[in-house]
Order: C-alpha cells, then sequence, then structure tokens
C-alpha cells in the first residue's frame, strides 16, 4: 500500500494500484467491479495530496476510460465516478482532456449513443459538465466533440440529461465565448425540438440554454428561435414563462446584435409585462426599465434635447400610470413601424391566448408611443377595428383606444375616424368604428374636444349613421359616442342639442342626461325646442320608409314621448302623417303607425289636440288618410291594416278630438264604409265596426235623416247572427242606440215596413238560446214600442205560440198594452 505522503516521480503506478489495473483486463465480472473499487479507495477516498493525485491520475486515466466500455454496468458506473472525483479533486485536469474528451465524444456523441442506460448517461453528463466548470477555455481544442456531445445529449430521451445537456451547454458557452460562436449554430436545431417537451423543468434549461447559444454564438440563429420562445409566453407553468421573460430581457441588455433585433426581442419582453403572475410583471418591467437605461445611456449624444427638455409628462396623462423612462419611449417609437404590421397581423390568429396577448401588448406599445402613434394611425385603427369585433370579451375589453384621444390631437383622429364611422370599413360589423370612436373620445380632454363638438354631433345625425342600422350592437355603441360627448363636454352640448336629439331618440336615460346638461325642467322641453327641425328631419325621408325603417321608430318615440307638445306643431305632424299612411305604402308601417295614432286620440286632449288645434286637421285626417286604408283589398295583410286604421277611427270618435258638426258632414263619406267593415273576416275588425257605428249613432244619430238612419240597421241585424257573442252584443247595443236616435222627423206609418222587418228579426232572437241576449232584445224591443206600440203587438201576438218559451212575449205584450193604455188615457209617452 503506498503511504499518503508517497510521490510518484514516474508513470509507473505503485504496486498497489499496478495489481489493481492489471485485475481491470480480468474476463470475471466480479474481479473487474472489485479492482475498481479498491482504486477509489486507495486514490480520491484516500485524501491524497493534490501533487500526488495529480500523478496517480495520469496514471489510472487510461484504464478508468477503458472501462467506461465495459459490459458490466456496475463497473461502469464506478469508472465514471472515480473520474469525475479525480477531475474535483486534482489541481490540472485539463491534463486528462486529449484522452478524456475523445473517449466521452465516441461514448456520447455518435449517431448512436453507445451507453445503454439512462442513469449513466446522467452520470456522465454531470461529469462532463464538471470538466468545463474546472478546465473552462482549456476546452476550446475541443470545441468540435462538445458540440457533437450535446447535439445528440439535448435530444436525450431521459429528461434529466436532457437538462444537465442545457446546464453544460450554458457552461461551455460562457467558458469559451471566442470560440464557441464558431460551431453553436448547430445546438439550435436540437433545442428548439426540445424546447416544448412535457416536463415544464426542461422546457426551462432549454431556455436557459437557447439564451446562451444565441447570445454567445453567430447572432444568425436568432429568428430560429423567436417563434419558439414566443409560444412560451403561452406555457402553462409560471416558471417556463418567467425563464422567456429573464432570457429576452439579457439579450436586450448583452447580445452583441441586439439592435439588428430590437423590433422582434420588444414584444416578447413587453408581453410579459402583462403576465398573470407578479412576479413575472416585476421581472420584466425591471429588465425593461434596465434596457431602456442602457440604450439611453449609450445614444446620450442623439437625444440629449429629449433629455433636457422632454421629461415632463404631456397634458391629461392617463393617471395611475407610470410614464415609462425616456430610453423605454424611445426604444419603441423607432421600432413601431415594424411593430405594427406584426400586431395586426396576430390580432387575427386563430389562437385565443395570441390575440389576448396581442391586445394588452398594443396597449403597452401606445402608452410608450404617446403622440408619435399619429404617424401610424391609419394601420393602428384598422387594428383596433379588428380588435373590436373579436368574438373573444378579454381582447375587445383590451382594446386601448382611449390612449389614441389622449395623446393624438383631435383633429387627426376625426378626420379618419368620422370617414370610417360613415363608411364601415366591414358591412357585416359597421359598429366597429363606432367603438373605437367612443373610447378615442372618451381619452380626449375637453378643451380640446370643444371645437369639434359640432363637427362630430352632424356626423353622428347622419341619417346614413343613426338610421341605416339596426343591430344591438350598432345602437349600443351609436349612443355610446353620444354618452361620451354628454359626460366629456356636459354644458359646451348646447349648440348640437338637436343633433344629439336626433340620435337618442330611442335612448330615454340619455335624453334625460341631455335635458339636465341644458338645464331643462323636462324631456317635454327639449322636444318643445327642437320638434320643428326633428318633424322635418323625419320628413325628408319619408317616401322611402318601410316597416324596418328607424325613422319609423323615431316618430313613434317623438309623438309619444312629447305629450301635450305635439299638440303645438301638429300643422308639421299631419302632412308627415298622410304621406307615410297612403295606401300604397308599406302595409306594416300603416299598421304600426295607426295603433300609434290610436292610442293617441283616445287621449287627445292631452296629446293631439292639447291645443285644440287638431280640430282643423281632423276631417282631412279622416278623409285623406282613415278613409282610403278602409277600402276592402284581398289578402290578410290588408285585412290587418282595415283593422288597424278601424281602431284608430273608434279612438277619434271616442277620444273627442272630432265634434259631432265635423261628423255629420262626413257622414255620407264614413257611413259606406263603416258598414262595409262590418262583413270584415276578422272578428276584431267586426267588433270595431260595430263600435265606431255605436258612437256615431250617439253623437250624430239623432241629426240623421230617416233614410240615412234606415241604411244603417239592416247591417247591425246581419251582426245578430254573427258567431262572436261579443259582437252581438255590441251590435244589440247599436240597435238600441239606432231607435234611440228616432225623432220627430221619422214617420214610423211611413216607415212601417222598416220598422216590420226590425221587429221581427229582433222577436227571432227574443227566443235566443242565451237569457243574456234575452233579456238585451227585451230591452230593445220595448224601446222600439214608443214609436210603433200597434206594430210590434201584432207581431208579437203572431209569433208568440211559435216560440219556446212565450214568458218574454208576455212581458213585452204586457209592457206595451200598459204603453197604448197611458196612451189612450192622456198621458205623455
Amino acid at each position: 500500500v503506498v503511504p499518503n505522503e508517497l510521490k510518484l516521480s514516474s508513470p509507473t503506478p505503485p504496486i498497489g494500484l499496478a495489481r489493481h489495473l492489471n485485475c481491470l483486463n480480468e474476463d470475471n465480472k466480479a474481479t473487474r467491479k472489485r479492482a475498481l473499487e479498491q482504486i477509489r479507495r486507495e486514490t480520491v477516498d484516500k485524501g491524497l495530496s493534490s501533487s500526488v493525485l495529480q500523478e496517480v491520475f495520469s496514471v489510472v486515466l487510461k484504464p478508468l476510460l477503458r472501462c467506461l466500455s465495459d459490459p458490466m454496468e456496475r463497473c461502469r458506473e464506478t469508472a465514471v465516478l472515480v473520474i469525475t472525483e479525480f477531475i474535483r479533486c486534482a489541481p490540472k485536469p485539463e491534463e486528462s482532456l486529449p484522452y478524456l474528451m475523445p473517449c466521452l465524444a465516441q461514448r456520447l456523441g455518435e449517431k448512436e449513443i453507445l451507453e445503454p442506460t439512462e442513469e449513466l448517461r446522467l452520470l456522465t453528463m454531470e461529469m462532463l459538465t464538471l470538466i468545463v466548470d474546472v478546465c473552462g477555455k482549456h476546452l476550446a481544442p475541443y470545441l468540435n466533440e462538445m458540440i457533437n456531445i450535446l447535439q445528440r445529449t439535448i435530444v436525450d430521451p431521459f429528461p434529466d440529461v436532457k437538462r444537465e445537456s442545457c446546464k453544460c451547454t450554458v457552461n461551455f458557452a460562457k467558458s469559451v465565448p471566442e470560440h464557441f460562436h464558431m460551431q453553436s449554430d448547430s445546438l439550435v436545431k436540437p433545442l428548439m425540438q426540445t424546447i416544448a417537451h412535457q416536463h415544464s423543468r426542461v422546457r426551462m434549461s432549454v431556455i436557459d440554454a437557447t439564451g446562451a447559444v444565441i447570445q454567445y454564438g453567430s447572432g444568425k440563429n436568432v429568428d430560429d428561435v423567436l417563434s419558439h420562445l414566443a409560444q412560451r409566453l403561452f406555457d402553462d407553468s409560471a416558471q417556463v414563462r418567467k425563464a422567456v421573460a429573464a432570457v429576452v430581457g439579457s439579450w436586450l441588455l448583452h447580445m452583441r446584435d441586439r439592435y439588428s433585433y430590437f423590433h422582434k426581442l420588444i414584444p416578447l419582453l413587453l408581453s410579459s409585462i402583462d403576465d398573470e403572475i407578479p412576479e413575472i410583471r416585476l421581472l420584466a418591467a425591471d429588465l425593461w426599465r434596465q434596457v431602456g437605461a442602457q440604450w439611453e445611456k449609450e445614444n446620450e449624444d442623439d437625444i440629449k434635447d429629449k433629455l433636457d427638455f422632454l421629461l415632463t409628462p404631456p397634458p391629461f396623462y392617463p393617471p395611475g400610470v407610470e410614464r415609462p423612462g425616456l430610453g423605454c419611449r424611445e426604444l419603441v417609437v423607432r421600432n413601431l413601424g415594424r411593430l405594427v404590421p406584426a400586431i395586426t397581423h396576430d390580432i387575427t390568429d386563430w389562437l385565443v391566448p395570441t390575440r389576448i396577448r396581442t391586445s394588452q401588448l398594443l396597449y403597452v406599445l401606445l402608452l410608450h408611443a404617446e403622440d408619435h402613434s399619429t404617424q401610424h394611425l391609419q394601420p393602428l385603427l384598422a387594428t383596433l377595428y379588428q380588435a373590436c369585433t373579436d368574438s373573444e370579451k378579454d381582447v375587445v375589453s383590451n382594446v386601448t383606444a382611449k390612449l389614441l384621444g389622449t395623446f393624438v390631437p383631435p383633429a387627426v383622429f376625426l378626420k379618419l375616424l368620422l370617414d370610417h364611422v360613415t363608411a364601415p370599413y366591414s358591412s357585416s360589423h359597421p359598429w366597429a368604428p363606432l367603438m373605437v370612436l367612443a373610447a378615442v373620445l372618451g381619452g380626449c380632454s375637453k378643451p380640446l374636444l370643444k371645437p369639434h363638438l359640432e363637427q362630430i354631433a352632424n356626423t353622428l345625425a347622419q341619417p346614413d349613421v343613426c338610421q341605416e342600422y339596426q343591430q344591438v350592437m350598432y345602437l349600443e355603441q351609436l349612443l355610446a359616442c353620444v354618452d361620451v360627448l354628454l359626460r366629456q363636454c356636459v354644458s359646451d352640448c348646447g349648440p348640437v342639442s338637436l343633433q344629439l336629439l336626433q340620435v337618442l331618440v330611442t335612448a330615454v336615460e340619455s335624453v334625460q342626461c341631455l335635458c339636465k346638461i341644458q338645464g331643462l325642467d323636462s324631456v317635454m322641453e327639449l322636444y318643445r325646442q327642437h320638434m320643428t327641425q326633428l318633424l322635418d328631419w323625419l320628413s325628408a325621408s319619408v317616401n322611402t320608409w318601410s316597416s324596418y325603417s328607424p325613422q319609423r321608430l323615431q316618430l313613434h318615440i317623438i309623438v309619444m314621448q312629447s305629450g301635450p307638445v305635439i299638440g303645438e306643431f301638429i300643422s308639421h305632424l299631419m302632412p308627415l302623417l298622410r304621406c307615410c299612411l297612403q295606401p300604397d305604402k308599406d302595409p306594416e308601417m300603416r299598421m304600426s303607425i295607426f295603433t300609434m295614432l290610436a292610442k293617441l286620440l283616445m287621449d287627445a286632449s292631452n296629446t293631439l289636440d292639447s291645443q285644440g288645434r287638431f280640430h282643423d286637421e281632423s276631417e282631412g285626417f279622416l278623409c285623406d288618410t282613415v278613409l282610403p286604408n278602409l277600402v276592402w283589398h284581398a289578402g290578410r295583410t290588408a285585412a290587418a291594416v282595415r283593422t288597424s286604421a278601424l281602431s284608430c277611427l273608434l279612438a277619434l270618435l271616442h277620444g273627442g278630438a272630432i265634434t259631432p258638426g265635423q261628423l255629420l258632414c262626413l257622414e255620407e263619406k264614413l257611413r259606406p264604409q263603416v258598414l262595409s267593415s262590418l262583413e270584415e273576416d276578422s272578428q276584431t275588425g267586426r267588433l270595431l265596426a260595430c263600435r265606431s257605428l255605436s258612437t256615431i249613432l250617439r253623437l250624430i244619430g239623432t241629426s240623421l235623416h230617416p233614410d240615412e238612419l234606415n241604411k244603417i240597421y239592416p247591417e247591425l241585424l246581419k251582426r245578430l247572427d254573427d258567431s262572436s257573442e261579443q259582437v252581438r252584443g255590441v251590435a244589440l247595443q247599436a240597435l238600441g242606440l239606432w231607435l234611440s236616435s228616432l225623432t220627430k222627423d221619422y214617420n214610423p206609418e211611413l216607415c212601417a215596413p222598416h220598422l216590420q222587418l226590425l221587429f221581427q228579426q229582433l222577436l227571432l232572437h227574443l227566443d235566443d238560446p242565451d237569457t243574456l241576449v234575452q233579456d238585451q232584445v227585451l230591452e230593445i224591443l220595448k224601446k222600439g214600442s214608443s214609436v210603433h206600440p200597434e206594430l210590434l203587438k201584432r207581431e208579437v201576438e203572431a209569433v208568440r205560440d211559435k216560440q219556446r218559451s212565450p214568458l218574454y212575449c208576455d212581458r213585452l205584450l204586457q209592457h206595451i198594452s200598459s204603453l197604448l193604455t197611458d196612451t189612450a188615457a192622456g198621458f205623455p209617452e
């Protein structure tokens, strides 16, 4: 046994070691194993001095290297461990490289790795990492061997070998930077093959190795790795995303050719500023500040004026937002022209996470660009329009147009935006420019916006803008634009209140806000202020209206919300109504407007006739508007129009908007249309016609000529056989009113045939199965008995015995006899 203090003077091994070394050549694997363990105990485990250990290492190295090919796994493992300890403890391990590196290259660097055991490959790679650490620059002559080994081991099937290989790559790149760049490109492909490995720790190691390969390499492969790193920004592992931020930040700070790649690296680092993990956000923000400060220092002469004069934030800077440093802002500004096209492309990516990250990045870029975004406004707006139409809510919520309003002068952005509002980019998403406009206006200050208020309001009030589209999203964004103007400019909105009201007609809450801003007591006051202009505005397009026209809805809102005010402008309203209610206009539109008018006319004194001016228009309205729509035309739609016109007629008669004198003048025109409506197929139409006839009889029945009265009752008698009990009841009421309308001018003897027919038909229904109908008919006949009692008595006696229940006939005869007795005694009827 060699003593601890023994110093070898020659490469001849000590006697004890010589025997163990000879045993390594034995065929018995147990002998080889014992020999390796003895060598370990007699050398590295014994604590020999460094100089002795170095000489011993030179003696045992070759035999140990031969053991790396031993068929026994335990022998190979022990050999690796022994060599590793020698390398760690020997003072000059680099002397072993001429033998060690070719052997390792043979074991690990060939196309097919010779070492079959994963654990041994890991031990060997750990040994190689140690060699790199202790030998450093002495490995430069072995660049080929190192690269060959790393190429194979980075894609090793064993994940731990991959990680150790990446660690070794980083250390080797740092050890021999002057030589590493010559063959660094060959490591990019295996690294990119492994960067998406299923183990997050492997992905982290690959990213770190990629950082070193690019930073210490030739710089030609940056483009080959950027797309892979960009994908890792969406990695599920926060540590992987953190590694990407660290690597990209390091490149921006230390890579030799970083200026050529600023436009490609900046988006990767800035994307991490919005990461969901605070630690990553802080790291990215700190690295970005360092990058900006370094660039600022390196280009101090070029930005001297800005350093002296542009340190104050611009006015109306977003509150609560830290302004980036000058160097950071300048970096973005100088690369914005290359960044915007990439943003425009990625905002339409098919992957939702990519679109969300892109929208977040756009905000950061605009915050850095400030007023310099003006020169890129056209493509930026196109990008924002695309983001607004995204199906993902997070993308839409990240729309950053408000910053454009903060930094870009209104005269500039309005020139483009208002043109896009009147002529949208996309017919399927016409609301996108409005959404962006609302956001931009929200970021603009009141003093800058005030001179452009009229231009904005006039654009929003254009028919092509506020009336062309009916999609809910479009209308919401249109109202959002007006709401922003009301919020931003408040009292300054007075001069454009008409235009805003034209847009806000269908938005009650916003109209009330406009009233409040102008100091008006109510919405009606606002309508009084602008009613003439509003009606003229609607009249300009009335010839083109249909049931789908927004103007129809706007007219409805104006006349319903203005209350009594509309009565002050009846002379402006009636021509508009006549035009849109002509029989050749859209049927559904006419039905809608007739229904609206029916509601108004039922309370005419508080709406259309609030000033008593509708009376002057009522005759013309009835003759020119209502009656033409009662003319019969085939089809269900035409019948529905007649029904709506009848409802309007009934409301006109009930609401008192037409006087009995006016009605009497029009009776000859009105009566035929109403009587023909009694034959409508629609039950509602027949019911409305009966009620209208009843109202006419109540208002002017006593003023009608007997011949005109005699034309009415036959049509009412037909309705007594109607399928609807409700129509029958109203028809009986109308017959009662008809009998009440007979005055002294009505000669019973001369008109006896008419009365006879009336009595006969009523007596038929006196035997109706429904007792309610019988009671109603009895009361009508009692009323008729006062007209011609003798005639009625004869008719009753003629049918009494034929009826199923003669009780009603007996009661009627008793009433007639009493009436005749009183008449004979001289009592007044």
